[in-house]
């Protein structure tokens, strides 16, 4: 007996997407563009997310040494800098490597090196941190080591692209909770006009005794099968658009300057799927029962 009402109430949701072509032409029209949207920003956080992460994992300062060091002081420098708390990784460059970065730093006027040797430069150490946080901390610790003469970094450049990312988050994720807002809104109101034309067989449903459970259920499968549909056909345009903008834009030479690359969509497929089927499903029924309060008098 529960599987032929579980067997009806599914069957009457059904019915009700096929029935109402009109009503759910627009529904599903209105939740795929608004979806849309809303992948286009969800896009746009997964990639400064992934931005941001690399930053991170990459971004160091540079540590000098005394031109004159021995290997022994060298060794002894990296020792102290490793055992260091949030140190991830020390990278040495010699003297040799210092002189071809600053002729490289000259470009087409490199020659005017050509009158110095390896000698003359210092040995460094490129060290990088588990936490950008702790990045004057340790700054300031190895500056009181022997031998060393000073410290380059970027802190403020990668502070400011940091707080950039950070409020571009922000933004995103309060226009993804509108996004919802509106999406949840748009739904019950135009599952609304269905409820409204069905309202007598409501009446009469409620006067034989029907549960308002029983009456409901039709109209938020009705609603769930709609925002499945929608994700679907959201997923297919979102991820076929952004795969074509992602490959034009890896191949950029702009791209290939700043040395950043965009997440592909494969990566993001799967959380994509899933917050897409979640928020198709969720607006979907909470749109339906939030139009039938009125006539259920919940």
């Amino acid at each position: 007996m529960k599987y032929n009402i579980f067997g009806y109430l599914i069957g009457e949701g059904f019915g009700n997407v096929f029935k109402n072509k009109k009503s759910t032409g627009a529904s599903l029209m209105i939740m795929c563009a608004t979806m849309i949207i809303f992948g286009i920003f969800l896009i746009i956080t997964q990639n400064i997310n992934h931005f941001v992460d690399d930053v991170k994992a990459e971004q160091g300062f540079q540590v000098f040494l005394v031109t004159d060091a021995t290997e022994e002081q060298i060794e002894e420098v990296g020792d102290k800098i490793r055992q260091l708390e949030g140190v991830s990784t020390t990278e040495f460059k010699d003297k040799e490597y210092a002189l071809n970065f600053i002729k490289e730093r000259f470009g087409d006027k490199a020659y005017l090196t050509d009158g110095y040797d390896s000698d003359f430069m210092p040995p460094s150490y490129i060290v990088t941190l588990t936490d950008l946080k702790l990045s004057k901390d340790v700054q300031n610790e190895i500056l009181e080591f022997e031998n060393v003469t000073r410290i380059t970094s970027s802190d403020e450049t990668v502070t400011i692209l940091l707080k950039l990312a950070n409020g571009i988050r922000i933004v995103t994720g309060v226009i993804l909770a509108l996004l919802v807002i509106i999406s949840i809104f748009i739904i019950s109101n135009t599952i609304k006009l269905t409820v409204h034309a069905r309202r007598k067989e409501i009446s009469i449903m409620k006067y034989v005794g029907a549960t308002n459970n029983f009456i409901r259920w039709p109209f938020i499968v009705e609603g769930m099968i709609i925002g499945i549909i929608a994700s679907a056909i959201s997923i297919i345009i979102v991820g076929g658009v952004y795969s074509i903008i992602a490959k034009q834009a890896v191949n950029s030479s702009l791209m290939i300057k700043v040395g950043m690359n965009l997440v592909t969509f494969n990566e993001m497929i799967s959380s994509i799927i899933l917050v897409y089927m979640l928020l198709g499903i969720g607006i979907g029924a909470l749109g339906s029962i939030l139009s039938m309060r009125k006539y259920l008098k919940v």
